[in-house]
């Protein structure tokens, strides 16, 4: 693509936020506070590392590390010379971590000490084509970037990146089979930030706290953060009484939260009542529904801070917001929206005939736009099946109001038939979690030689609570109908998820459908 078109690129807004922020602060972990000028120098320096270990534009490079400043500044320092940075999710298996390795064809991995050593060593041996085993640290078997950072001198900071070429080769969370690598240039990663710098209602000076990894969604948010001059906290994991302690301590004003982590908030009164928290702003939350009923809860105790996004590795974190205003508790059923499409984006629900759904009928989101992915690495069958007709296709179900708000049904995948009638889980979690006693639910389909599939229920009652299966089954009946009452509730300590807080239903589903032609996907 031309330069005159070119949209910019990661690598750019990088180095411009450290020239024009310069002193300010820009992010800080449990050992580390820098400021832009301070980051731009941990920039400058990785950047000589890794040319001192032979790494080069188009390189391939993966980071396995919790959160810490060091990793943030690895990964601005591959963006501005031109690598292509692949994600690993700190949660996952090792052998997803060493198939995304392989797969993404990684030149350089860098781990942790500690947990990550381990790791590390285990995937340099099973993948032959990784050249370079890094770490932060003493790793016996990797090179210690950390002390030749302390010897580096700062290279400067010239971006070598453009805006057709690969910036984020990331993973989807492979809750269905193995996951796909999402081709993400820098001409998607800019227009995301600029989506999300527009659409969000951010405080004017921002204080971000980044709990869940920045090596995926919550780093990506750190893009509009640093465009806006704003102050990043990185903290290694969700552990309430920490999480508090550091919200009062640093006057935190913006957080980024899954809803189950809302959830585990809002349960933990004895805890969050002990600190100050008024400074709170905006809690963005998103990767999953949150229930309308417990969002309602927290908005008791936070008050109108809430946004929603909505968004997917494919097209990421912002193609519709529900804002703050958005959040109106004299109308519950918008609480229950996704919100209404960004403005760069064109959002349409189309049926199977790539044909606009009338308001109120079922659709897939469709997306056309500049943050939508250039397709999946080496599948090109999976890409033309996703982009078919000119639109990503996100594979999640919504029906729109007439004032343009969505309200997304389920994914197509996860649709339960049974005896004809075509259930979502979303439906019958929304309805269960509206019982005061229900804390977090998950549903699943399961065979039945009667019904073709059954409703399933996975239920984690509140602290006290002691109610019966009959009971929230009849709970259902009464607000949905008596197809969507669960046939069988299982009482459970938590729900399982994915690493990026999404239900896992393949978990779920794997003992009832092992061997059937139906699948667990």
């Amino acid at each position: 693509m031309s330069g005159l078109y070119s949209g910019g690129t990661v690598g750019g807004l990088i180095i411009s936020s450290i020239a024009r922020y310069g002193d300010r602060p820009a992010i800080a972990d449990d050992t580390v506070r820098w400021s832009y000028r301070e980051l731009g120098d941990a920039i400058g320096r990785f950047i000589s590392v890794f040319r001192s270990v032979g790494l080069k534009k188009g390189d391939a490079l993966s980071i396995l590390s919790g959160n810490r400043a060091e990793s943030w500044a690895a990964i601005c320092a591959a963006t501005v010379m031109g690598l292509r940075y692949t994600p690993l999710h700190p949660l996952a298996a090792e052998d997803d971590h060493a198939f995304i390795v392989a797969d993404a064809e990684i030149d350089a991995l860098i781990v942790e000490t500690g947990k990550f050593a381990a790791r590390g060593l285990a995937i340099k041996a099973r993948t032959p084509s990784l050249k370079h085993l890094l770490s932060f640290g003493l790793v016996e078997g990797a090179v210690d970037v950390r002390a030749k950072f302390g010897e580096a001198a700062a290279a400067p900071l010239v971006d070598e990146s453009e805006a057709e070429e690969i910036v984020w080769l990331a993973y989807t969370g492979g809750t269905t089979g193995r996951s796909k690598g999402v081709i993400l240039p820098h001409r998607s990663m800019v227009a995301t930030a600029l989506a999300v710098y527009s659409d969000w209602d951010w405080p004017a000076d921002i204080r971000y706290l980044a709990a869940t990894p920045i090596s995926h969604a919550a780093g990506v948010n750190m893009y509009p953060i640093m465009m806006r001059g704003g102050f990043t906290r990185l903290v290694q994991g969700f552990e309430i009484e920490s999480y508090c302690r550091v919200i009062a301590e640093e006057k935190i004003n913006t957080l980024f939260l899954v809803p189950t982590l809302i959830y585990a908030l809002i349960d933990a009164a004895a805890v969050h009542s002990r600190y100050d928290l008024r400074s709170l702003e905006m809690i963005v939350y998103g990767a999953a529904p949150m229930s309308p009923d417990r969002l309602r809860e927290a908005m008791g105790i936070f008050g109108p801070v809430f946004v929603q996004l909505y968004g997917q590795t494919e097209a990421p974190q912002c193609i519709t917001s529900l804002r703050k205003i958005d959040h109106d508790l004299g109308n519950p059923r918008r609480l229950g929206s996704c919100g209404r499409p960004n403005p760069l984006v064109e959002v349409k629900l189309l049926d199977s005939d790539l044909k606009e759904v009338a308001v109120g009928e079922p659709g897939e989101i469709c997306v056309r736009g500049p943050q939508v992915m250039d397709g999946y690495w080496k599948r090109p069958e999976a890409t033309a099946e996703t982009l078919r007709g000119g639109w990503l296709h996100t594979g999640d179900v919504a029906v729109s109001d007439a004032d343009g708000y969505l309200y997304i049904v389920d994914r197509t995948k996860d649709m339960i038939i049974s005896g004809g009638f075509n259930i979502y889980p979303r439906e019958v979690e929304d309805a269960l979690m509206a019982h005061h006693a229900v804390a977090s639910a998950a549903v699943i389909g399961i065979p039945d030689d009667k019904w073709g599939e059954a409703v399933k229920a996975f239920v984690v009652l509140k602290s006290g609570a002691n109610n019966s299966a009959a009971e929230l089954q009849a709970h259902v009946k009464e607000k949905r109908g008596a197809p969507w009452s669960p046939k069988s509730i299982d009482f459970v300590d938590a729900i399982p998820v994915t690493g990026l807080g999404k239900i896992d239903r393949k978990v779920l589903r794997a003992p009832y459908w092992e061997g059937r032609t139906r699948g667990v996907a």
